[in-house]
């Protein structure tokens, strides 16, 4: 589907955001779908991940995030140090991420990689394209779970290898497999098979910042 002309004003989200783990020096929560990471330019689209956490967090900054319709786990760090050094484990690609999505139609692979460049498409925003002038590097892999005939769909689990804006989304997509329930790549048929974008974040590893200690998130599948 083609990008709305006009401002895109967020729905009443009316779940609460979980916090998973917490301690003094950051947070891991689960986020609800339909909730932005952080808050919009349009003052109609001030709630948001941040927004929620600040009244009772003053210090959280968003060490990451995900998409408006993307649910599951996120990091929020609770001080300036702290996410100093989470956004450089992003950046060295250190923590390890593993979303669960369900893909429109039948893969023919179990398993694979995709891999195509990813760049921001400047004339419709805020797609993103693939492009290999001017893109970057992107890598998802893919393990098939289960097949579904109801809806026609494969239950996929996702490791993405880097990190770009809407990668999973796009890649799927580009594979002829979009993301059931997404609104910018999938087909009509496939955004039209979910209520909401069936893209969750179920597990995250990374290094404690100050213990140096491994952690690991695991928040369940919704769907």
């Amino acid at each position: 589907m083609q990008p709305q002309t006009e401002p895109f004003i967020v729905p009443l989200c009316t779940e609460q955001i979980d916090i998973v783990y917490q301690d003094e020096h950051l947070l891991l929560i689960n986020k609800p779908s339909a909730l932005l990471s952080l808050s919009g330019k349009h003052p109609l689209n001030k709630d948001s991940v941040h927004w929620r956490l600040v009244q009772d967090f003053p210090t959280a900054t968003l060490a990451h995030r995900l998409d408006f319709g993307t649910s599951g786990l996120m990091i929020v760090a609770l001080n300036k140090a702290v996410n100093g050094h989470l956004t450089r484990q992003f950046q060295e690609r250190s923590v390890a991420k593993r979303y669960m999505a369900l893909l429109h139609g039948h893969l023919a692979e179990e398993s694979g990689e995709i891999d195509f460049p990813i760049a921001k498409n400047r004339s419709q925003f805020p797609l993103q394209k693939i492009c290999y002038a001017t893109g970057k590097p992107a890598q998802s892999h893919y393990q098939v779970l289960e097949y579904l005939e109801n809806p026609f769909a494969t239950r996929v689990v996702f490791t993405p290898i880097t990190g770009r804006t809407h990668q999973l989304r796009i890649h799927s997509s580009e594979i002829g497999h979009g993301i059931l329930g997404c609104d910018l790549y999938a087909s009509d048929e496939a955004f039209s098979l979910a209520p909401r974008l069936l893209l969750h974040a179920e597990r995250i590893e990374f290094e404690h910042p100050v213990s140096g200690e491994k952690v690991k998130g695991f928040c369940p599948c919704p769907f």
